[in-house]
C-alpha cells in the first residue's frame, strides 16, 4: 500500500517542477525591454499554461467528466479573450504617455 502511494506523488513534483520552470521563463520574459504587445502575449500564454497545469493536476480536474471541464474552461476562455481584446487600449495608453510633453516644457516654448 505504501509503495502505491509513493508512486502516485512523483507526478505532483513533476508538475511543480514545470510550474517553477514556467515561472522562471515568465521572469526572463518580463525583464528585457521590448514590445509590450509581444511581452503581454508571451506572459498571457505562460500564465494560461500554468493555470492549466494547476487546474488539471492539483485541482484534479483531469479526472473529472468533460461537462465539468467545459464549465471551468468557458469562463477562462472568456477572460483570456477579454484580456487580449483590451491589449490595444493598454498599449495605446502607454504609447500616448511616452509622447506627451509636460506642461512646463510647453510654456517655455511659448515664451520664446
Amino acid at each position: 500500500m505504501a509503495e502505491k502511494e509513493h508512486n502516485e506523488h512523483p507526478r505532483y513534483m513533476f508538475i511543480f517542477l514545470w510550474l517553477a520552470i514556467l515561472t522562471a521563463i515568465e521572469v526572463a520574459v518580463a525583464i528585457p525591454e521590448y514590445s509590450i504587445v509581444i511581452k503581454g502575449i508571451l506572459l498571457i500564454g505562460l500564465a494560461c499554461g500554468k493555470a492549466f497545469l494547476v487546474a488539471a493536476y492539483f485541482m484534479h480536474l483531469k479526472l473529472e467528466k468533460r461537462t465539468l471541464a467545459l464549465i471551468v474552461i468557458t469562463p477562462f476562455l472568456i477572460c483570456v479573450f477579454l484580456v487580449i481584446m483590451l491589449m490595444p487600449d493598454i498599449t495605446l495608453e502607454s504609447r500616448l504617455a511616452e509622447y506627451e510633453t509636460p506642461a512646463s516644457e510647453t510654456q517655455e516654448s511659448n515664451e520664446h
